[in-house]
């Protein structure tokens, strides 16, 4: 048992805590963007405030190992990951618009479970019992949460909200999936900055229709997530080049305390107890699922 204790990395384990906290703050700042002028231009200034931060760094670091652009196959990954993380967010931050930063985190948690499901799809890997058991508990908590939320009459843009989310959670199990495989090939000003410019570029083909130019409070807001977002991937991509996903994935989970003391503090959004029962539901089968798997 000491031997096992001794394996697990202390360092990535709190940089990928204190990084999802940062997230979570950024979440919860991202929100108001939105909110101020809209999910998809939030993004799109956000990616070109991010690379704009992260170019000059990028451009130091790359200095310092000799110079020279990454290779093809580096690039792909950056451009892949890069506009999944783009749709991803744009439909995160468009849901959390319209429901509590909590249950937006709450529900976003099946994505670890959904990333056994693109493993078996996309690398023909076995899909065991205690995935699809898994599942059915996270299922549960889904409904669990949907219905706390839908328990009188139906509020459309809380429904189109919902929905917007449980898109973005599949995307996110895909961005797990490639988060792993981009920190092994690249250094973490590196992800930050490709991460960001890919964002920009690919939002960008709508900018001049969706994306107005903010004011002075929507651009304060908009360049203190960047900040936060360059932080929170540069830890996350340090610690997931330096321990093994099954170790770190799990400590997501943990981004849902910080939400909710976002939500609350910042949009005084009380955590319900459906909410509550509902994550539990959807991490017990999340866990259930990886373990089993892992056995």
């Amino acid at each position: 048992m000491n031997g096992e204790v001794a394996r697990v990395p202390l360092l990535p384990v709190v940089a990928v805590i204190l990084g999802l906290a940062l997230f979570s703050v950024m979440d919860g700042v991202m929100k108001a963007a939105s909110i101020a002028v809209g999910a998809y231009a939030a993004m799109f200034w956000r990616g070109l405030t991010g690379a704009t931060i992260m170019l000059p760094l990028w451009l130091w670091r790359r200095e310092r190992n000799g110079g020279g652009w990454p290779a093809l196959a580096t690039i792909k990954v950056h451009i892949l990951r890069g506009v999944v993380a783009a749709c991803m967010a744009v439909l995160f931050f468009y849901g959390i618009v319209r429901t509590p930063l909590a249950e937006g985190i709450a529900l976003s948690f099946i994505a670890p479970l959904i990333a056994l499901y693109l493993a078996a799809v996309l690398l023909g890997e076995k899909l065991h019992r205690a995935a699809v058991s898994g599942s059915v508990l996270a299922l549960a908590g889904v409904v669990v949460i949907g219905w706390g939320k839908f328990d009188g009459p139906a509020d459309a843009e809380a429904v189109k909200g919902l929905a917007a989310i449980l898109v973005s959670a599949v995307l996110y199990a895909w961005n797990l999936v490639l988060q792993r495989k981009q920190a092994m090939i690249a250094g973490p000003e590196e992800v930050a900055f490709f991460q960001a410019l890919v964002s920009c570029l690919f939002l960008g083909v709508g900018a001049w229709w969706l994306a107005p130019v903010p004011n002075a409070v929507a651009w304060g807001l908009i360049v203190v997530s960047a900040v936060l977002s360059a932080t929170s991937l540069m830890l996350l991509s340090w610690a997931y080049g330096r321990a093994e996903a099954q170790v770190l994935v799990p400590l997501e989970y943990t981004a849902f305390i910080s939400a909710a003391i976002v939500g609350w503090v910042a949009f005084d959004e009380a955590v319900t107890l459906a909410t509550l029962t509902g994550v539990l539901l959807i991490v017990a089968g999340c866990l259930h699922a990886t373990r089993g798997a892992a056995n």
